[in-house]
């Protein structure tokens, strides 16, 4: 099965049809992932035998014909729980950790009969925006082995867009969902912080993360965000709210809709060809009867500092947990109980987490508390209300996901201004719990280039609007990468 030629109601109209039963489907997408994967590395385990058993009990069953994921071969991230498949975050310290239940997304998932083929890499807690912080393996771009897919997600956006899945789901905290989609070329939503249950998600930064789906095109992404959305009793930061349809009404375009292009996400160390892309953009939103003007989100310059002192102190919260005592894994040189907290930790973690739970018990200590976390929490304010500001008069915010197109695995980017930029653009959704998607608009060298599409809370409906507009009316997500058979 061409996951490259087949959208989701492909796929779902061949399984209604008998044309192919989700037993093949599976295991053709296990036979051919095996292969492709060999030059990629995306995945960390595979569920080859309960999955095939799963699609099984589902052809016995019957393809329910109004549930377009009944089938489906899907891949998870490796820091949501699976019930007896293992969960390792990519870290050392949960090497061998096999969970006792299921996320509630996974849940979610199972009640519609999607196929779980595998967990992907990803970088090691989700800290990073390469996937070489992984402590198993470095996950590669399809369409550029020698470069990175970005991260922390970049094994989910790697195994969507080199063909091997048609839907994954990823995990972003401050980009790491929509920056590998943008180096990859696939589409990907963050969702509104409160709208996916976190419940299962092996926690990050608790105010921050938010778990969301990764596909090839932006109406399959709309289908899954439906399955996935909704409140939670385990979860006290779902929102209570009916989740609409998202693919209701996809199709309506983007007429009268009134688009912001903010000059910070064009400032200087964005790549002259995203720039061009997102002009380029902006000039097609036009020609659909939307209306582009440039605003402001000034506070944006001060997010990366915020970001990393709020990400961090709740990093250092969250990875107390992990000790050697309860799960995971615990060393063998230890002669005391503060030598089993002390060497678990320095064996387990990798040198990027270390870093971080530094930051966050630093800015978390006394004495530095109010200069530092308090601060950064007021900032974060100050950055959301600039969006609510843009918002009484915008319906959407546009821009590129990322200053560049992906670069090299192992290259050290020692230009702070890119490095700087790449944080302005992805990380200010988070802090303000927006949601924001990522899908292709351009291409440069070869890469793809992502663009931005970020709105309101819980107005991912109107996001998935502009953004089915937009892919309708060019021609960036046909495209196919090396591994596919084009360069």
């Amino acid at each position: 099965m061409n996951y490259f030629e087949n959208d989701l109601t492909a796929l779902h109209q061949a399984l209604v049809n008998h044309d192919i039963t989700s037993y093949d489907l599976t295991q053709q997408t296990l036979a051919a992932l095996k292969e492709t994967d060999q030059k990629v590395n995306g995945f960390l385990a595979l569920n080859e035998e309960k999955a095939l058993a799963t699609a099984k009990a589902i052809d016995e069953k019957g393809i329910d014909p109004d549930n377009i994921l009944a089938g489906i071969p899907i891949a998870i991230k490796d820091n949501i729980m699976t019930k007896d498949l293992k969960t390792t975050a990519a870290s050392k310290i949960l090497e061998n950790f096999v969970p006792v239940y299921d996320a509630t997304v996974m849940q979610k998932l199972y009640d519609k009969d999607l196929v779980v083929v595998g967990k992907t890499n990803m970088d090691e807690f989700a800290m990073g925006g390469s996937t070489e912080n992984s402590a198993f393996k470095t996950t590669k771009n399809p369409w550029n082995l020698t470069k990175v897919p970005g991260g922390s997600s970049g094994g989910s956006a790697a195994v969507v867009s080199a063909g091997m899945v048609p839907v994954a789901l990823g995990s972003d905290t401050g980009g790491s969902i929509r920056q590998p989609a943008s180096f990859t070329g696939i589409v990907g939503m963050k969702p509104t912080y409160g709208r996916v249950s976190r419940w299962g998600l092996i926690a990050f930064g608790s105010s921050l993360d938010e778990i969301g789906p990764m596909t090839r095109s932006v109406k399959d992404n709309a289908a899954v965000l439906n399955v996935i959305a909704g409140h939670d009793v385990h979860d006290g930061t779902t929102v209570d709210q009916p989740v609409p349809d998202f693919t209701a009404g996809i199709d309506q375009g983007v007429a009268g809709l009134k688009i912001g292009l903010p000059k910070e996400y064009l400032g200087e160390g964005v790549q002259a060809e995203v720039k061009d892309a997102i002009l380029a953009a902006a000039d097609k939103f036009r020609e659909l009867g939307a209306t582009v003007e440039e605003v402001s989100l000034p506070h944006s310059q001060y997010g990366v500092a915020a970001y990393y002192i709020i990400s961090s102190s709740e990093a250092s919260s969250n990875l107390q947990r992990f000790d050697g005592i309860r799960y995971g894994v615990r060393t063998q040189n230890a002669k005391n109980l503060d030598d089993v907290y002390v060497n678990s930790r320095t064996e387990g973690f990798g040198p990027e987490v270390k870093r971080r739970i530094m930051l966050g018990m630093y800015s978390l200590s006394a004495g530095y508390y109010d200069a530092y976390f308090k601060k950064a929490a007021q900032v974060r304010t100050l950055m959301k209300q600039d969006f609510e500001n843009v918002f009484k008069d915008y319906d959407l915010i546009m821009g590129p996901v990322a200053p560049t197109t992906a670069y090299g695995i192992g290259e050290d980017v020692t230009d702070p201004l890119t490095m700087y930029a790449g944080d302005v653009l992805s990380v200010p959704v988070n802090m303000a719990g927006l949601p924001g998607l990522s899908l292709p608009a351009g291409f440069a060298k070869g890469l793809p280039i992502g663009m931005q599409l970020i709105g309101q809370p819980f107005a991912e409906t109107t996001i998935y609007k502009a953004g089915y507009a937009f892919e309708q009316a060019t021609t960036f997500h046909q495209e196919v990468p090396t591994l596919g058979g084009n360069d």
